[in-house]
């Protein structure tokens, strides 16, 4: 089948230059495709990346149990730490984020992960380098040149730059935080506690899943590397499974509280309701959108676990866990319990991967507004109704939650329009 492919008429671009976005995307493809290859400017003759990584570390998947490790930097030196902090990215402008993020330039390394376990002299450099809590100014050597054609995007980590086969790395380490460099030498203390450990003492989620995927927590017999993706995903869920058995025992609320949050191309939503935890994650996909190119209509998909949680992955991927951690941090923060409904609709002009980052920080925004309070779920539904583009009804009968709810006597059940 054939891609999707979209066609802009150059007297539309014309009229926007950038601006108005008249196009119907969240970005200008046109501002993206020179900021880019204004960043990259003669890197496809280069064979050394020297800059001052933020640090960044990318870890592939494919190949497992031998995969490829990728240390990366942008052409520049200075302070980069923006480039690996996704609380600030949603502040960017679409264009700037991709190409800030597509002008990290990686070298690869080919390793088995058990290597974290034993580790030589050049991985323990790229160990070290991850767990830096400041830039690193590096010089890697390429073996051949980087190809500015292929770059990353993936659903689960954020967009990053063109790579090549590495020979060597010279990396000039330092600012690795106390907290994290006590659990890299700690060998007895296991990877799930000492990722809880990292969180209590303020250690952000990012960067302990960049700990993770380097082999860099757990007994040291048991270490291992882990492929990004994974990483980001087990630091979302091992985290909010802590917050989660914290929370259990907090006064439950005792309204149903509606929150919203729209951005470009996406509408997020939650309903926290006054029960024991149950939470449910739901993304709806319209044509043209990222990961529904050729459906016809928009295709609504939801996971959710009950107070036990869940013994299986769920299908709908790592936003789940992302969205979790939004929730459970704010039940702790307000030292309430409850469960919780959460949604997403994802429109056509929203068709780039930028990784689960942009629901986590999106979801964790939405929990700072003030909420409605309501005294009905039917009511919260209400609420949000206006704003949504799928029927309240479809989203319902697809809802673990919602009939639950009604199940148990928690809510009066009204008829919906």
């Amino acid at each position: 089948m054939r891609k999707a492919t979209l066609k802009i008429p150059p007297s539309l671009c014309l009229k926007c230059r950038g601006g108005k976005l008249l196009c119907g995307l969240t970005y200008c493809p046109i501002a993206v495709n020179l900021m880019t290859k204004s960043a990259l400017k003669r890197t496809d003759r280069v064979r050394r990346i020297s800059g001052s990584s933020p640090p960044t570390v990318f870890v592939g998947r494919y190949g497992y149990p031998k995969i490829n490790v990728y240390p990366s930097s942008p052409p520049k030196s200075g302070d980069t730490s923006i480039y690996e902090t996704s609380s600030r990215w949603l502040d960017l402008p679409l264009e700037e984020f991709l190409s800030m993020r597509l002008s990290l330039l990686r070298g690869s390394m080919p390793v088995e992960v058990g290597r974290a376990a034993d580790p030589d002299y050049l991985f323990q450099t790229i160990q070290l380098m991850a767990l830096s809590n400041k830039p690193v100014e590096v010089d890697i050597d390429l073996e051949k040149p980087l190809n500015v054609s292929e770059v990353l995007l993936d659903e689960h980590a954020s967009p990053m730059g063109p790579s090549s086969p590495m020979k060597s790395l010279v990396a000039d380490v330092e600012g690795i935080p106390k907290e994290i460099e006590r659990v890299y030498y700690d060998t007895d203390f296991k990877a799930a506690p000492a990722m809880q450990d990292l969180y209590k003492r303020g250690i952000e989620v990012d960067k302990i899943s960049r700990v993770l995927s380097i082999g860099a927590l757990g007994e040291k017999k048991s270490r291992k590397i882990v492929p990004t993706r994974w990483s980001i995903t087990a630091a979302d869920k091992n985290i909010s499974d802590f917050i989660v058995d914290q929370i259990k025992d907090f006064p439950t609320i005792d309204k149903f509280l509606a929150f919203k949050r729209e951005v470009p191309g996406n509408l997020f939503m939650a309903i926290l309701t006054p029960s024991n935890w149950i939470y449910e994650w739901g993304e709806s996909w319209f044509p043209g959108s990222t990961w529904n190119q050729w459906g016809s209509q928009a295709e609504v998909e939801i996971d959710h676990e009950g107070y036990n949680g869940r013994t299986t992955y769920p299908d709908i991927g790592g936003c789940y866990y992302s969205t979790r951690l939004a929730v459970a941090e704010h039940f702790r923060r307000i030292g309430r319990s409850g469960g919780a409904i959460t949604w997403r609709e994802i429109y056509p002009s929203f068709n780039l991967p930028v990784g689960v980052w942009f629901v986590r920080e999106n979801m964790r925004r939405l929990f700072l507004q003030k909420p409605a309070e309501f005294d009905s779920i039917d009511e919260a539904l209400r609420y949000l109704e206006p704003n949504m583009k799928v029927p309240v009804r479809k989203w319902i009968s697809g809802s673990y939650v919602y009939p639950t709810l009604r199940y148990n006597n928690l809510d009066r059940f009204f008829d919906l329009k």
